[in-house]
């Protein structure tokens, strides 16, 4: 097998998922960037979870606010809710590991602030338990999903935004969370603090 072939079909893989979610996917990230500055204004924060890459993601998206992203600007408040091994492992020993984010929802989350929810697939039973928590909290969520929207397309109320990648492959689904994440980054930025 060619592996520089192969290689290169990755590439164009990406390529043509991104392509094809430019469309569909813009009107959702204005909408999701537009509820994550509502709350920012009104002096709220904005907590992420997703497990594996997911969990990279939300890790990242907490980062580039609460450090920065492409500017300097004040420090924004987000949190991952992945990141506290010790909160998680307690939880998923004491309780369940389909708890380890919504407890922490139920602790950290106000009524205004944000959840973003990233998983792939749309049935992580956490991520899925943390929307419930989060929604008993009046708190909106902003979706990240791929394929058919999963378990979690149906939970979501009008008022909650998602953000269905239109792909399959768990990978090419990935590439193009983590591009919106750096949108909405972008959009608060933007919005917060001026064209640069």
């Amino acid at each position: 097998m060619d592996m520089q072939a192969r290689i290169r079909q990755h590439f164009i893989a990406s390529i043509e998922t991104k392509q094809q979610a430019t469309e569909v996917l813009t009107p959702a990230i204005e909408r999701a960037g537009a509820r994550m500055v509502d709350t920012l204004l009104a002096g709220g924060k904005i907590l992420a979870c997703g497990n594996g890459g997911s969990a990279g993601d939300s890790q990242h998206f907490s980062s580039e606010l609460l450090n920065r992203f492409e500017r300097e600007r004040p420090s924004l408040p987000a949190i991952a809710l992945t990141t506290d091994s010790s909160t998680l492992t307690s939880i998923a020993n004491d309780y369940s590991y389909n708890e380890v984010f919504s407890k922490q929802v139920r602790a950290l989350g106000q009524a205004g602030d944000v959840l973003l929810a990233i998983s792939t697939s749309g049935n992580s039973a956490n991520v899925l338990a943390a929307i419930a928590a989060a929604h008993d909290r009046e708190m909106p969520v902003v979706a990240l999903t791929g394929r058919d929207g999963g378990s979690m397309a149906s939970l979501l109320l009008p008022e909650d935004v998602e953000i269905r990648v239109p792909a399959k492959v768990t990978a090419r689904i990935q590439e193009v969370h983590l591009l919106v994440i750096h949108c909405l980054c972008d959009f608060i930025d933007n919005q917060l603090f001026g064209a640069e």
